[in-house]
This record gives structure tokens, sequence and C-alpha cells, in this order.
């Protein structure tokens, strides 16, 4: 497993959708090297853009700080639903380190994605795991956490971003 680099807002290429993911070896692989990226920045979750693969692969763990690690791999998820109400809370990014704004999540969600060796997986998340998806997901579809906010948010979140 290796440590990748993580890619830092404004980098183009976390504005760009992905293409669908072919499960095989090299996924295989960079999922790998994604879970070790995403534990070395003390993240909960890590999509392929934010690495520079523009594929729809993210990893995520987001109970490893306070529990042993449990990771999770989607392949091509797919939000199947979504609740309607919306909770709205302090939400960090690797790419945009520092900022914490405020953003409007829907608390729980039906997800389907693909297993690393193909299989066919739905579940429904909750609380920490449906937000930190829907935030992953967006990365896939070339969407950041700035482009959630309203100007003047996304000019604070910027003003706190680590340079």
């Amino acid at each position: 497993m290796a440590v990748l680099p993580i890619l830092r807002w404004p980098d183009p290429r976390l504005s760009q959708a992905c293409a669908p993911a072919e499960p095989g070896p090299a996924l295989e692989a960079l999922a790998s090297d994604m879970l070790a990226t995403m534990y070395h920045a003390e993240g909960r979750g890590l999509a392929a853009p934010q690495v520079g693969r523009m594929v729809r692969l993210f990893v995520m763990d987001t109970l490893w700080k306070e529990a042993p690690a449990a990771p999770q791999v989607f392949v091509n998820p797919q939000i199947l639903w979504m609740a309607e109400a919306r909770v709205e809370g302090p939400e960090g990014c690797l790419s945009i380190p520092g900022a914490r704004p405020l953003v409007a999540r829907a608390p729980e969600i039906r997800l389907r994605w693909t297993s690393l060796f193909g299989a066919e997986q739905e579940a429904h998340l909750t609380g920490i795991e449906a937000i930190c998806a829907q935030h992953e997901i967006d990365h896939l579809d070339g969407i950041v956490t700035l482009d959630r906010l309203s100007p003047a948010a996304r000019d604070e979140a910027l003003r706190e971003m680590e340079t």
C-alpha cells in the first residue's frame, strides 16, 4: 500500500465527473492505496478523483477514530433514495484542508454499489455514514463542498483553507 498525494482545490480534476470503474487487480490496488492515504491523512472518506484517478470509486471508514478500523470500498455507487429532511453540520474535506463549512445533507440514504469483486451491494446508511457517502459521491460527480455553499459561506471557507 502506498500513500498517494491528495489533490487540493482548485485542481480542475476535482470539478470533473468520473467514468465508471472496472473491477480488477488495478482497482483493488487503487482502493488499497486510497485507504492507506485516507488513514494517513486522518480522513473518514476519500474519493478516487481526490488522488487524480477519474473513476467512480470511494473508500470510507467513518468511525475508525473512535472504534476499530472498518474500511469500506464502494465501486460505482449510486444513491437510490435519500430522506427529504436535511441536517446541517460542519463538513471537512481532505482536498480543502482547514475549512469546515456547514453543509446540509440528508441524514439517511439507500445506496447501491459494486464490491471490488463485482458483487452488487445495497445498504441503508444513516448519520455520519450517510453524510460521508454523499460527500464522496459528490466528488465522483465533480462537486466539491464549496459548490454547496452560499457565496458568503464559500468565501469564509476559502479564508479558512490551509495554504
